[in-house]
C-alpha cells in the first residue's frame, strides 16, 4: 500500500524558488508551472477590472496572487482576490498572508485535465469550506466564465458566462465587464 504524505506549510520551505507555484489543499500538494500569456492577459484584466470599480468605489482591495494561508495544510495561491478593507484589516496577518477567506476569489485555469481538477473541484471545495462569498472560474481555452456564488448550501454555480455576456456580481455593487474583454484576440 502506497502511503501519501500529508504537505503543511512548514513543508514548502524546501522547495526553492524555481518560478512553480507550490499549493497545499487538505494536505494535498499541487505544483504549477508558469502560467501561460492567456493566463496572465485574462488574470490581468479581472485584477484591472477590480482595481478600477475599487478606486472608483472605495469598497475594497484585489490582489494579485496572494498567498492565502487557511490552515497548515491549506495554503494556496489564488490568481485574484477581491476583499472590503473591513475584511482586509482581520484577514491580513503578521506574516503579510491572507488567514480569512477574501469575499471573492478568481482562478485561471491552466491548460490540462490535473488543472481543471484542482480550480472546479479541489479549490472549489476549499473555497466553499473556508466561506467564499463569490468564486470566478476564468476559462482561457473554452473563453467562458463560470460564477460560483454562495447560497444556504454553499457554493453553487450561478452562471457560465460566454463571450457576449458581461460578468456582474450583486456583490460589487455596478461592477460590469463584458467577458471577452477577459481574453486576448484569437491567434490565426
Amino acid at each position: 500500500m502506497t502511503q501519501t504524505r500529508h504537505w503543511t506549510s512548514a513543508g514548502l520551505e524546501q522547495f526553492r524558488d524555481d518560478g512553480k507555484r507550490y499549493e497545499i489543499v487538505a494536505g494535498e500538494l499541487f505544483v504549477s508551472t508558469a502560467p501561460t500569456w492567456e493566463h496572465q492577459f485574462a488574470g490581468g484584466e479581472v485584477f484591472v477590472r477590480l482595481w478600477l470599480w475599487s478606486r472608483e468605489t472605495g469598497a475594497g482591495r484585489p490582489t494579485n496572487a496572494p498567498g492565502v494561508v487557511f490552515a497548515d495544510d491549506d495554503d494556496v495561491i489564488p490568481d485574484v482576490i477581491w476583499t472590503s478593507h473591513g475584511r482586509l484589516a482581520a484577514a491580513l496577518g503578521p506574516d503579510g498572508h491572507l488567514h480569512l477567506a477574501p469575499e471573492l476569489v478568481v482562478e485561471v485555469v491552466s491548460p490540462g485535465s490535473a488543472n481543471a481538477r484542482r480550480d472546479r473541484q479541489v479549490k472549489l471545495g476549499l473555497y466553499d469550506r473556508r466561506g467564499v462569498a463569490e468564486y470566478w472560474i476564468v476559462d482561457t481555452q473554452r473563453r467562458q466564465v463560470e460564477v460560483y456564488r454562495r447560497t444556504e448550501a454553499g457554493l453553487s454555480l450561478a452562471a457560465t458566462l460566454q463571450h457576449t455576456d458581461s460578468l456582474e456580481s450583486p456583490l460589487l455593487p455596478e461592477f460590469r465587464c463584458p467577458v471577452a474583454d477577459l481574453f486576448p484576440p484569437t491567434r490565426s
